[in-house]
């Protein structure tokens, strides 16, 4: 349907946490927009106006490619035009089955997601944690975001997108938030 719009859509895989730990996720996706910028003009597409977009755990990937600094010595740029994140965490840190809790205990922790894209429990690793946290890596020159939620999420609480919101609007990202009831 996104075609009959005018709009070429990509899949592009990633490593999983189970294959790779972070940062290989983002290097998978950089790695992909890298080459899909330079065969743009083969499929005739506009290199300028490419946009992540995933749900889950892609839409946390989604967010952190739309904002994350660029690398160093990057030749091809993978900087996107704009985001589209549905449902992804933003924060790491605050996802509650990082966080300690009735029967949460080390043990629980450490089987998290997580705890497997960071190579141990989240907590024991709060800079590589706030790498992969959209929410810590905002900044003005971030591209548009699009993000869709639900208010009955069971997995990854609203919150994570509504304080992304917040924080985008704050930094003067422009950032739309739909929440979908039910």
């Amino acid at each position: 349907w996104l075609a009959a719009e005018g709009h070429a859509v990509v899949s592009l895989g990633y490593r999983a946490s189970w294959m790779a730990r972070w940062p290989a996720q983002l290097e998978d996706a950089r790695s992909a927009i890298r080459w899909l910028r330079t065969q743009a003009g083969r499929y005739g597409l506009d290199p300028d106006r490419i946009v992540v977009a995933g749900g889950s755990s892609g839409g946390n990937l989604a967010g952190v490619v739309g904002t994350a600094p660029a690398p160093a010595g990057e030749t091809v740029s993978s900087r996107v035009a704009g985001v589209i994140d549905f449902y992804g965490a933003s924060d790491m840190l605050t996802m509650p089955v990082n966080v300690p809790g009735p029967n949460r205990g080390d043990a629980e922790l450490a089987r998290s997601n997580g705890a497997k894209l960071l190579g141990g429990i989240v907590r024991d690793r709060p800079e590589l944690a706030r790498q992969v946290s959209t929410l810590h890596l905002v900044s003005p020159d971030d591209p548009p975001f699009l993000i869709l939620h639900g208010d009955r999420d069971p997995e990854v609480p609203l919150e994570q997108s509504e304080r992304l919101h917040a924080r985008l609007r704050a930094t003067g990202v422009p950032s739309e938030l739909v929440v979908l009831k039910g």
